[in-house]
C-alpha cells in the first residue's frame, strides 16, 4: 500500500471530532453515534451528547437498536484504545456503514464539545476491552 492509498483508507474509515461536530449539526439525521466503551457504568459516567451507549461486547445482542440507514460513528476512550476499531469491524461485517471517531471521548472532551451524563443502565462489571 502506498502513502496515498493509506491516507485515503484512513480518511474513509475515520472522522475527526471537529468534522463530526460540524457535520452532525448540519445533518443530524445522517448519523447514529455509539459509545462502545466497555467497563462498569461508573467509569463511563459521561458520554458524548446524543450518543447511544452500547458497549462493544453487547453489540451482537443489540443490532436491532442500530439503524442500517444511517452512518454509524463509534468511539471509545482515546487514541490508545482499540475498542472502537473492534466495534467498527464487527458492524462493517454486518453490513453497516461505519466510521471511528478519532481520539475517542478524550479528544472530544479536550475540544470542549458537549457531553452528558450516561443514562445507560448497564450493570456490567467487566474491565475495559481495550
Amino acid at each position: 500500500m502506498n502513502s496515498l492509498d493509506f491516507f485515503n483508507a484512513r480518511l474513509e474509515a475515520t472522522i475527526s471530532p471537529m468534522d463530526y461536530f460540524k457535520s452532525s449539526k448540519n445533518h443530524p439525521e445522517k448519523y447514529f453515534l455509539i459509545d462502545v466503551r466497555n467497563g462498569p457504568s461508573e467509569v463511563r459516567s459521561l458520554t458524548i451528547k446524543g450518543a447511544q451507549a452500547i458497549p462493544e461486547h453487547d453489540l451482537p445482542h443489540r443490532l436491532e437498536d442500530i439503524p442500517k440507514d444511517k452512518e454509524i460513528i463509534v468511539y471509545c476512550w482515546d487514541v490508545w484504545c482499540n475498542t472502537a476499531a473492534k466495534a467498527a469491524k464487527f458492524l462493517l461485517e454486518k453490513g453497516y456503514q461505519v466510521k471511528e471517531l478519532t481520539g475517542g471521548i478524550a479528544a472530544w472532551r479536550e475540544m470542549n464539545f458537549p457531553v452528558s451524563a450516561c443514562t445507560e443502565g448497564d450493570t456490567d462489571k467487566d474491565a475495559c476491552g481495550c
